[in-house]
């Protein structure tokens, strides 16, 4: 069984490796999909595979990478596609 989540993540998450973070720990937990930065000052991502793993990288998420400062993290389910093959960095 798959997970889809559809995540916007606020705060300063921009200028600060939160997408390579977010990738490196999306592959790292076997999930597949995509991440961006947002015009608005946002992180944008996709997430889809094993509904633990889904789950554990939007924990993750809520902290970020080091230099990160996460004021939100807002998370919607999507009905899974398994149109990826990885996990990308979309600039």
């Amino acid at each position: 069984m798959s997970q889809r989540i559809h995540v916007i993540i606020s705060g300063r998450v921009q200028g600060v490796w939160f997408r390579d973070w977010t990738q490196q720990n999306a592959v790292e937990l076997g999930l597949a999909g995509w991440v961006r930065n947002r015009d608005d000052g946002c992180v944008e991502a996709v997430i889809e595979g094993k509904p633990d793993a889904v789950e554990e990288l939007v924990t993750r998420m809520h902290q970020g990478p080091e230099n990160a400062h996460v004021t939100g993290v807002e998370a919607e389910p999507e009905v899974p596609t398994g149109e990826f093959s990885g996990f990308e960095v979309i600039l």
